[in-house]
């Protein structure tokens, strides 16, 4: 395997979007893809022969509250170290730039939990339960 480039930057909307989809990962709508793009407060991709193969993500309000998200390798590359590659340099960031009285969170997706608890991620369980909200897109009244 080639050794993948990383490059700190917040990926365009269609890079973001294959990447999820060849992920396996869910697809976001261009408007939504913008705007959650533009609130990222640390990215990073990995390139291979100069193709986006993976990406990572932090989000947050900047000072108390972080969560990594959209932590994407293209299926032909999985299971190649890129996951360990992006997690690395996520991780290094929020030791470098976030406080210690700051909440780091991420919700793990499948066996996910694995490729986390790598990098010194715990379940939060049973002091916490992470909990999701089902959004019904419904008209109000």
């Amino acid at each position: 395997m080639t050794t993948p480039t990383l490059i700190e930057a917040v990926p365009d909307i269609d890079t973001y979007r294959r990447l999820r989809r060849e992920a396996g990962m869910t697809d976001r709508a261009p408007p939504a893809a913008a705007a959650g793009l533009a609130g990222s407060l640390y990215c990073v991709l990995a390139f291979v022969d100069s193709r986006a193969v993976g990406m990572a993500r932090v989000i947050g309000d900047g000072g108390c509250f972080f969560q990594i998200c959209d932590v994407a390798v293209v299926a032909a590359q999985q299971h190649c170290g890129i996951g360990h590659l992006l997690m690395a340099r996520l991780t290094h960031w929020l030791d470098d730039n976030v406080c210690e009285s700051a909440f780091v969170s991420l919700m793990a997706d499948g066996e996910s939990h694995h490729l986390y608890t790598r990098h010194g991620f715990e379940f939060s369980a049973p002091g916490s339960q992470g909990m999701v909200y089902p959004r019904r897109y419904r008209r109000r009244q």
